[in-house]
């Protein structure tokens, strides 16, 4: 009986010290969070963190709804969301924790280094149809369109600057995930896509949009046009955390470390530039 209790003694212990924390939201922030709260585990094992990546919006509703503790997001906050927090009498703190650019991508064997806004507004509105409708030089196929779902705040970034007040074409095939756009332009010969530029590898081409190429230096200076900063939100409605896993989180991810793990994702840290 004695062993019994000094068994359950223990259990109880080891669970008390085991400290929850749930991230939720962006896609794009999903592979840097993964990074930190690997690299976080290690420096506090009782730490239990969960993450989810569905979509910015996803991560917001979340943070209403009290089921996450930190939002990841790649846009600003919609003014509906700004006016749900009024009406709620909630407060969301923004932390910027990296900077972005939207890369558009095709399959490696179209003959297409350049593109405008214009034209991408034209095949995401479906005006555009065809890649010789864009250059005669181009192959009359039909061009498969990709984006991310209306619950990503990436899709919401693309539609800021690029489609503006249109509607994208019922014929554009909607994704959940930006992985599965990257694995799509590779098998694709016809595909084009969006995604943030932490997601670009060696099997896509990444095109020049007005004349610019997505890089580190580019996205800091603004010169690219879809360029973004990404977020993670918390809620500070009963005051800042100033301890706690979401403390021990965010404080890591805008540390040296945290920001060189965001460099080591393929996005562009924060601090220390």
């Amino acid at each position: 009986m004695k062993k019994i209790l000094v068994f359950l003694v223990v259990v109880v212990s080891v669970f008390s010290f085991s400290v929850p924390l749930v991230v939720k939201g962006s896609n794009t922030v999903l592979p840097i969070a993964q990074m930190w709260a690997e690299e976080m585990k290690k420096l506090n094992p009782s730490i239990n963190i969960t993450l989810e990546g569905a979509g910015s919006s996803t991560g917001i509703s979340a943070l209403f709804n009290n089921t996450t503790d930190i939002a990841n997001s790649s846009r600003w906050l919609k003014a509906s969301e700004i006016e749900q927090m009024g009406k709620e009498k909630k407060l969301f703190m923004p932390i910027v924790v990296a900077y972005d650019g939207i890369a558009v991508v095709v399959n490696k064997n179209i003959k297409l280094d350049n593109i405008s806004i214009s034209t991408l507004k034209d095949i995401y509105t479906g005006k555009i149809t065809t890649w010789n409708q864009i250059d005669p030089n181009l192959p009359k196929n039909r061009i498969n369109v990709y984006s991310r779902n209306t619950a990503s705040g990436t899709y919401e970034t693309f539609s800021h600057f690029v489609l503006g007040s249109d509607k994208m074409s019922p014929s554009v095939r909607m994704v959940e995930s930006t992985q599965f756009e990257a694995d799509v332009v590779l098998r694709d010969a016809n595909a084009i896509a969006y995604m943030g530029i932490g997601y670009v590898d060696n099997n896509v081409k990444v095109l020049k949009v007005e004349g610019v190429m997505p890089s580190k230096a580019t996205v800091l200076d603004s010169t690219y046009i879809m360029s973004r900063p990404l977020y993670m939100f918390i809620n500070a409605t009963e005051g800042f955390p100033m301890n706690g896993p979401v403390k021990e989180y965010f404080s890591f991810a805008t540390s040296k470390k945290g920001q060189e793990l965001v460099e080591k994702a393929g996005f562009i840290a924060a601090y220390g530039n």
